[in-house]
């Protein structure tokens, strides 16, 4: 059985980079009917916090991305990775080394004035020494050979194990080091497939290493290209919002969101748009990328409005209502709601800009836009409005047709066009001079508002 795994740690948000790594191993696991892991890597004390983890978590459930089992927590597993690192010791592949940080320094130091790498001498290597106070376990690895893999995106690795230091199992406190916990944490897991960013890719022959040190088989590996700014820089924050969650309460629906990641460096021919299941369906590895690629805010707005115009109203009202209720607006009739949803749904990229566009339903009187006021609400304007508020409201209209007869009527009678007449009834009733048809507007608005709406654009007068 396939198994992938997601182990961020909790020392941030989880960011655009990391939700596609995840989202990558999870459809590589669904589309296999295998099993996807979720693992938070919390083994760092001092930067891990557990308000971060709950936040990855939050993030995951919010893009759909359901895990296997329970979430597992590296920290509690320290006890697993020591029994690791005796058996390294006890088998011969590791050992105690007391080289203090300043004898460490000093070895950088001259490794770089000859030219060369900054790398342990193993100086330890051979001396059998003990465990003591401050001392640290290493690994004894190949100084021959190569570590080589078949990256399943980038293709054929491989690393000199001449140019790969000892490297620390165990520190002097007895805490476990990254490259050692990952390794006994996917091998005891069973994870066969380690889809991960290419910021990975030199710990990967270290990682390599230690499996054979192990006697065991290393997983398939593969590294993901990085996502770049518009200016061909590492995306962070400078370019924008970057953590899964910032999306969120900007008003990104998590299917948009979904969507655009896993195109950000995967294709299917042409397609564009594909829903959760479809991409299960769909994703391999064959497909993904080996440049990074680009993050561009326009192709996310374009598809976040695609899936707005799809969602139905009810449901899109019970999204904006969050954002509607933050701004003190008494919450309508759910009704209501839908059909203000219903009116705003094509005029926006995000929920943010649909409930701005729909706010005007929820005031008691809009504030009327004064430019606009000006311009439209003159003698004749006010005249016209009259005329078409008591046509209007004389004989309500049922249908379409009905209110588009009565504005018709309207032009014709006082000599102007029909975009002429809607203009000051768009103002009274919305505050805007732009804003969604103005049917949907009345009929969602009722004779009440409408009337009470009318009459405050009648009473307007240049302050």
């Amino acid at each position: 059985m396939m198994i992938t795994r997601f182990a961020p740690s909790p020392t941030g948000h989880l960011h655009i980079g990391g939700a596609r790594t995840a989202l990558f191993n999870y459809l590589l696991a669904r589309g296999q009917g295998g099993r996807f892991i979720l693992r938070i890597e919390d083994t760092d004390v001092q930067r891990s916090e557990e308000a971060y983890a709950a936040g990855i978590l939050e993030a995951m459930t919010w893009l759909g991305l359901s895990w296997d089992g329970e979430p597992v927590r590296q920290s509690a597993r320290t006890g697993l990775h020591r029994e690791f690192v005796q058996r390294l010791l006890s088998e011969g592949a590791a050992y105690w080394c007391s080289c203090r940080p300043e004898d460490l320094e000093a070895q950088r130091k001259k490794a770089l004035a000859e030219g060369g790498k900054p790398r342990y001498d193993g100086r330890c290597r051979e001396l059998g020494l003990g465990p003591a106070p401050g001392s640290v376990v290493r690994f004894k690895g190949p100084q021959s050979g190569q570590a080589a893999w078949q990256d399943q995106i980038k293709g054929p690795i491989s690393f000199d194990c001449q140019e790969l230091d000892d490297l620390v199992l165990l520190r002097g406190d007895g805490q476990p080091t990254y490259n050692l916990a990952v390794v006994v944490d996917d091998l005891t897991m069973g994870v066969t497939h380690i889809i991960r960013g290419d910021d990975h890719v030199n710990n990967t022959p270290r990682q390599i290493l230690l499996y054979r040190a192990l006697g065991a088989e290393p997983p398939l590996f593969g590294h993901v290209p990085m996502i770049l700014g518009k200016d061909k820089t590492r995306l962070s924050k400078r370019h924008g919002a970057t953590s899964v969650l910032a999306y969120r309460d900007l008003g990104y629906l998590p299917q948009a969101l979904v969507n655009y990641l896993v195109r950000l460096g995967w294709a299917h021919g042409d397609q564009e748009v594909f829903r959760l299941q479809e991409l299960i369906e769909k994703f391999s590895l064959k497909h993904v990328g080996k440049s990074a690629a680009v993050f561009n805010d326009d192709k996310l707005n374009w598809l976040n409005a695609h899936y707005l115009k799809q969602t139905p109203p009810q449901e899109l009202a019970a999204l904006m209502w969050p954002l509607l209720a933050a701004r003190g607006h008494a919450k309508p009739s759910d009704a209501f709601l839908a059909q203000a949803a219903a009116a705003v749904r094509e005029r926006g990229k995000t929920l943010t800009e649909l409930a701005d566009k729909a706010e005007f339903f929820f005031e008691d009187l809009p504030a009327l836009d004064p430019q606009g006021a000006a311009r439209l609400l003159t003698d004749d304007g006010r005249e016209l409005l009259d005329d078409f508020g008591r046509r209007l409201l004389a004989a309500w209209p049922a249908e379409r047709g009905d209110f588009d007869e009565l504005l018709k009527a309207l032009a014709q009678d006082r000599g102007v066009k029909i975009g002429q007449a809607a203009q000051p009834l768009r103002l009274a009733l919305t505050g805007q001079t732009a804003s969604p048809g103005l049917f949907e507007i009345v009929e969602t608005l009722g004779p009440e508002k409408v009337q009470r709406r009318l009459a405050a654009a009648l009473a307007w007068r240049p302050a």
